[in-house]
Protein backbone atom coordinates (compact mmCIF):
# COMPACT_ATOMS: atom_id res chain seq x y z
CA UNK A 1 0.00 0.00 0.00
CA UNK A 2 1.51 3.27 -0.89
CA UNK A 3 2.14 5.96 1.88
CA UNK A 4 1.10 9.46 2.19
CA UNK A 5 1.96 11.90 -0.16
CA UNK A 6 5.32 13.81 0.32
CA UNK A 7 3.55 17.07 0.97
CA UNK A 8 2.92 19.42 4.07
CA UNK A 9 0.96 17.98 6.66
CA UNK A 10 -2.73 19.55 8.05
CA UNK A 11 -1.40 20.57 11.08
CA UNK A 12 1.79 22.62 9.46
CA UNK A 13 -0.88 24.18 7.06
CA UNK A 14 -3.45 24.84 9.59
CA UNK A 15 -0.51 26.45 11.33
CA UNK A 16 -0.09 28.66 7.79
CA UNK A 17 -3.57 29.69 8.09
CA UNK A 18 -4.25 30.13 11.79
CA UNK A 19 -0.73 32.74 11.52
CA UNK A 20 -2.58 34.32 8.43
CA UNK A 21 -5.71 34.95 10.77
CA UNK A 22 -3.34 36.17 13.37
CA UNK A 23 -1.72 38.67 11.01
CA UNK A 24 -5.14 39.52 9.84
CA UNK A 25 -6.41 40.14 13.28
CA UNK A 26 -3.55 42.02 14.02
CA UNK A 27 -4.16 44.59 11.39
CA UNK A 28 -7.67 44.86 12.14
CA UNK A 29 -6.73 45.84 15.68
CA UNK A 30 -4.42 48.25 14.63
CA UNK A 31 -6.87 49.80 11.96
CA UNK A 32 -9.46 50.23 14.70
CA UNK A 33 -6.50 51.88 17.46
CA UNK A 34 -5.55 54.50 14.86
CA UNK A 35 -9.21 55.33 14.05
CA UNK A 36 -8.43 54.85 9.95
CA UNK A 37 -11.14 52.12 10.08
CA UNK A 38 -13.55 55.25 9.13
CA UNK A 39 -12.23 55.84 6.18
CA UNK A 40 -13.28 52.61 4.89
CA UNK A 41 -16.30 51.01 6.88
CA UNK A 42 -19.36 52.56 8.50
CA UNK A 43 -19.68 51.28 12.12
CA UNK A 44 -21.76 48.39 11.72
CA UNK A 45 -19.68 47.09 8.70
CA UNK A 46 -16.90 47.32 10.79
CA UNK A 47 -18.27 45.32 13.61
CA UNK A 48 -19.22 43.01 11.35
CA UNK A 49 -15.87 42.45 9.77
CA UNK A 50 -13.85 42.31 13.18
CA UNK A 51 -16.29 39.61 14.26
CA UNK A 52 -15.27 37.24 11.63
CA UNK A 53 -11.86 38.41 11.88
CA UNK A 54 -11.84 36.99 15.43
CA UNK A 55 -14.17 33.90 14.94
CA UNK A 56 -11.62 32.74 11.98
CA UNK A 57 -8.77 33.03 14.49
CA UNK A 58 -10.47 31.16 17.02
CA UNK A 59 -11.72 28.40 14.46
CA UNK A 60 -7.60 27.91 12.77
CA UNK A 61 -6.52 27.99 16.64
CA UNK A 62 -8.33 25.09 17.29
CA UNK A 63 -7.79 23.24 14.00
CA UNK A 64 -3.53 24.04 14.07
CA UNK A 65 -3.56 22.57 17.96
CA UNK A 66 -0.30 24.26 19.78
CA UNK A 67 2.78 25.27 18.03
CA UNK A 68 5.11 23.33 19.00
CA UNK A 69 8.27 24.78 20.97
CA UNK A 70 5.60 27.63 21.65
CA UNK A 71 4.93 28.49 25.29
CA UNK A 72 0.60 29.31 25.77
CA UNK A 73 0.26 32.97 25.76
CA UNK A 74 -0.42 34.40 29.08
CA UNK A 75 -4.39 35.85 29.40
CA UNK A 76 -5.03 39.45 30.96
CA UNK A 77 -6.49 37.79 34.10
CA UNK A 78 -3.04 35.59 34.72
CA UNK A 79 -0.84 38.52 34.69
CA UNK A 80 -2.66 40.77 37.31
CA UNK A 81 -1.20 40.74 40.93
CA UNK A 82 -2.92 39.13 43.19
CA UNK A 83 -5.07 40.80 45.96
Amino acid sequence: MPGLPSGPRFDEIARKWHDLAERRLAYFTELYRSGRWTRYYSREHFALRMRDVIRAVKVWRELAGPHPGKQPVARDDQLRPAA
